[in-house]
């Protein structure tokens, strides 16, 4: 009991937000499988970061934020390293200072080596290379893997409307290439590809037939989403979602085993493959990100470099990130763009070059496997060669109000329904819901050609710019003006026939269908990308005002507005150029990427002539989003939740100073503090015993309360143990001191313990009038985990990650009316306070707080006289 004691480090408790504001330990937001740290909630005892943690497991690596002055030598006593040092727990954060200050130790090493043996000079080598060689393995297994996805994803989809005979393992498009009985009409239809109705019923055409085919699409859907989520549920719960969330935190520094290993990847794989071909309204474009980062770590792992380093190790994920977009979209260079703007949390100059090589080896290898057939990285590549002209702006912006709203109102929906699955008995249902949701959309999708079909097939057909060669209903208009066009007809324009009119309703129905369904079915238990989805919303809209502009310049060529530039008998407007711009809004307004999304779909049409309408949708979109909220998607489930993620992105802008944010406050315990040579093995076990936080502050005695340093509460229990076992006359009264010299003791004491070498000398500080914009603007562009309050040398609290998300989640719950400086330098004090903006008197082993003369009624009742003791239980670190 006793050990389970001391390395209990549980810190949150079931008053939900108030357990964040009263406590400040180490520990950090987390959701593992199932489990959710919601500042909304009250349904935090189940925490897995909060768990006891056994003697002889890892323990937290969190460290004042300083430079230690121990990189290589934990122990001053002993000659070999101790297992565990180095490496962190599950769902903690990394500390991004020391393990850059590992990384500049090893390679000084390295350099000093190289030269006295070739063996040496060899290993430097390899050494200096590992970081390319890692990344084009990574490359590799992404296009790969994406290259597979993509063919399996294509075959299983045809399998819900038919079988090929010839050849069980083609799709419906491979199985007639050879056929000679294909008709223009209808090209997909050939003896060699039979329906469910055709193989069991014998016939083709028929209500029976159609019932039949209905009947097995439904099975089919069924099937592929039940074994999906049964695969994920039994064998990798973090295979589900599309995991961009989870990378964002990866990358700023969160651990979460088991989410990037080779489980995940295999079963992420596979059910990507079957997701996608249920008919779910969902893509497969936003899991590729999360498969390619898989294989950057499993890859990393093979460089003592990476796998020992995990700062060094988060480069690698972000050239992986990048690779998964330029597989999903065929844009390497949109990849690279996407894992800057969207995912990275530190991004240096190397990093962005092997992003470069990162995607360039990976379209290569999706090129060479051509897994759709036309030569191109995707599937709904397009090129057009009608300009546009200055009018068009007008649609072109109001698509991209369109975009912002949808993107506003889908994140707002989807984060209450995401809410309300958590909170209530939808969420202990995964398998039930996800059939559930897949039997709507079979049901529903069915009837209608453009629900029925993929959803990057119904994309390719919205983009597709019409011609002689197209026999949609889209195109039926377009496909007789050509015809007359090739026989010297000099009037080609033509009203749009029945075809596109059946078409226009069509698409109207698919819009509201993708908009309802896209809605609850990202979040299922799944993997589930919400790429092609939003593309797909906004490619109909687009292509709905595309037409509808085109008729318009048709029937009233004569208006002013197209009188200058649209003659007649001649293709002004192009439908698909505005699906495309419609679907860049709409991709934009859901996660408000601005730069690389439109570098995304310039390399989708390969023509800079339309970049102009692309950045005018995208940023009318963001702004008109941003006017609902600031977040993204992927950002607002980031916060939903509980992750330890501070968006650099976002702006502090209240005036809150460090000492209302720092722990202890007024109603808290005093500050745990250790002194540096004052006390026994056995009161330091009691302080660790009675506490559960990851640091202490030491400091120089309680008479001058002046800061020392930091030591970790992972390196004190560590310390004491090898002490213990490897040395000698170490017994509970023995004397710990973290000074250089041992202090004076009598003759008959025991064996002092030295734990300087333990002890953090170079904390990061900052003084209790430090506005929180820069403390928070520490936090991000360091890594911190926690920094100390001082007033003149004196430690007066601490302000970890966990304080600043809290601080940071309270100022949006509330948004009180932002004050002038003056008023916290004037009223607001913490509890170390005097009246005049001076420390308290502290006394012995106790901080004495009484009442002042001078001061108004009010602040009298509020400063009654009371004592805090400052060892025993504390602020949390």
């Amino acid at each position: 009991m006793e050990s389970e004691q001391l390395f209990n480090r549980s810190g949150y408790y079931r008053n939900g937000y108030n357990s964040i504001t009263s406590a400040s330990s180490d520990e950090e937001l987390l959701d593992g499988t199932g489990v959710v740290m919601d500042f909304h909630t009250s349904e935090d005892d189940n925490l897995l970061d909060g768990d006891t943690t056994s003697p002889g497991s890892n323990y937290v690596m969190s460290n004042g934020g300083g430079v230690l002055s121990s990189t290589t030598h934990l122990l001053d006593f002993l000659e070999e390293p101790i297992p565990g040092v180095g490496t962190y727990d599950d769902f903690h954060t990394i500390d991004w200072v020391r393990e850059k200050c590992k990384d500049r130790e090893r390679h000084r090493k390295i350099n000093t080596k190289k030269k006295e043996s070739a063996w040496e000079f060899t290993k430097s080598l390899y050494d200096a290379w590992s970081g390319w060689l890692v990344v084009t393995l990574t490359g590799l297994a992404s296009g790969a893997l994406a290259g597979l996805i993509d063919i399996s994803a294509d075959w299983l989809n045809d399998i819900k409307e038919g079988v090929c005979l010839n050849a069980m393992w083609f799709n419906h498009e491979q199985c007639c290439w050879g056929s000679n009985e294909t008709t223009f009409a209808e090209r997909d239809k050939c003896p060699q590809w039979k329906s469910w109705a055709g193989l069991i019923l014998g016939q083709e055409e028929g209500p029976g037939s159609y019932i039949m085919n209905y009947f097995m699409y439904i099975y089919w859907a069924l099937s592929f989403a039940l074994l999906a989520v049964l695969l994920v549920k039994v064998f990798a719960p973090y295979a589900c979602g599309s995991g961009i969330p989870e990378i964002k935190t990866i990358l700023s520094g969160f651990i979460i085993r088991g989410y990037l290993g080779k489980w995940t990847l295999l079963i992420k794989t596979v059910t990507l493959v079957l997701a996608v071909a249920s008919g779910l309204s969902l893509g497969k474009e936003g899991p590729l990100v999360h498969v390619a980062c898989c294989c950057g770590n499993i890859f990393s792992y093979l460089f003592p470099k990476y796998s020992k380093n995990e700062a060094k190790k988060r480069e690698v994920l972000s050239a992986a990130s990048a690779a998964g977009v330029s597989v999903a979209f065929g844009a390497p260079i949109g990849g690279v763009l996407f894992s800057l703007e969207e995912v990275s949390y530190y991004f240096p100059l190397k990093t962005l070059w092997r992003s470069f090589f990162a995607a360039l080896v990976a379209a290569f290898v999706l090129r060479s496997i051509n897994p759709f057939g036309n030569s191109r990285l995707v599937l709904f590549y397009v090129e057009y060669h009608t300009p546009w002209y200055l009018f068009e702006l007008i649609p072109f912006i109001l698509l991209g109000v369109f975009g912002g709203l949808w993107g506003a109102f889908f994140i707002k929906a989807n984060i209450a329904w995401c809410r309300r699955r958590k909170s209530t008995r939808f969420g202990k249902y995964p398998v039930l819901e996800v059939i559930f949701v897949a039997a709507i959309t079979a049901v529903v999708a069915f009837p209608n050609p453009y629900t029925r079909q993929n959803t990057s097939e119904l994309i390719k057909e919205l983009f597709t710019d019409c011609g002689p060669l197209e026999s949609s209903q889209l195109c039926q208009y377009r496909s007789q003006m050509n015809g007359s066009k090739a026989f010297g007809d000099a009037s080609p324009n033509k009203p749009a026939g029945p075809g596109v009119y059946t078409a226009m309703w069509q698409l109207c129905l698919a819009l509201v269908f993708k908009i309802i369904m896209t809605i609850f079915t990202f979040g299922l238990k799944v993997p589930a990308g919400l790429f092609i989805p939003s593309m797909a919303i906004g490619a109909i809209a687009g292509r709905i005002v595309g037409i509808a502009v085109e008729q318009l310049a048709y029937y009233h060529h004569d208006w002013l507005v197209f009188r200058e530039w649209c003659e007649v008998g001649t293709d002004c407007i192009t439908p698909g150029l505005y699906a495309m711009v419609g679907a860049a809004a709409c991709l934009g307004g859901v996660t408000r990427m601005t730069v690389s999304l439109v570098v995304i779909v310039f390399e989708l049409t390969g023509g800079l002539e339309y970049i102009v309408p692309l950045m005018a949708a995208v940023m009318t979109s963001k702004w008109v989003g941003d006017a609902f909220g600031r977040e993204g998607i992927y950002e607002s489930h980031i916060r939903l939740n509980g992750y330890p993620f501070l968006d650099a992105k976002s702006e502090f802008t209240h005036t809150t100073l460090a000492r209302e944010v720092m722990r202890p406050q007024r109603s808290d315990p005093p500050l745990a503090v250790l002194t540096q040579d004052d006390l026994t093995v056995e009161e330091l076990q009691v302080i660790i015993n009675e506490t559960s936080y990851n640091g202490f502050p030491v400091i120089v005695s309680k008479e001058s309360q002046r800061l020392v340093g930091f030591a970790l509460r992972r390196d004190i229990t560590i310390a004491i143990e090898n002490a213990r076992r490897k040395q000698e006359g170490i017994l509970l009264t023995s004397r710990v001191y973290f000074t250089q010299h041992a202090p004076t003791l009598p003759a008959d004491s025991p064996r002092p313990l030295k734990l300087r070498s333990i002890l953090d000398m170079s904390p990061f500080t900052v003084t209790d009038h430090t506005p929180m914009e820069i403390v928070v603007d520490i936090f991000r562009k360091l890594g911190l985990r926690q920094c100390l309050v001082t007033h003149n040398g004196i430690v007066l609290g601490i302000i970890t990650k966990k304080n600043i998300l809290a601080h940071l989640e309270e100022l949006k719950e509330h948004m009180e009316p932002l004050a002038s400086p003056w008023y916290y330098h004037k009223k607001r004090y913490p509890s170390s306070y005097g009246p005049v903006d001076q420390p308290r008197p502290r006394q012995h082993n106790v901080q004495l707080v009484t009442s002042f003369p001078g001061r108004h009624d009010d602040e009298e009742e509020s400063e009654e006289e009371v004592v805090h003791l400052l060892e025993g239980r504390g602020s949390s670190l």
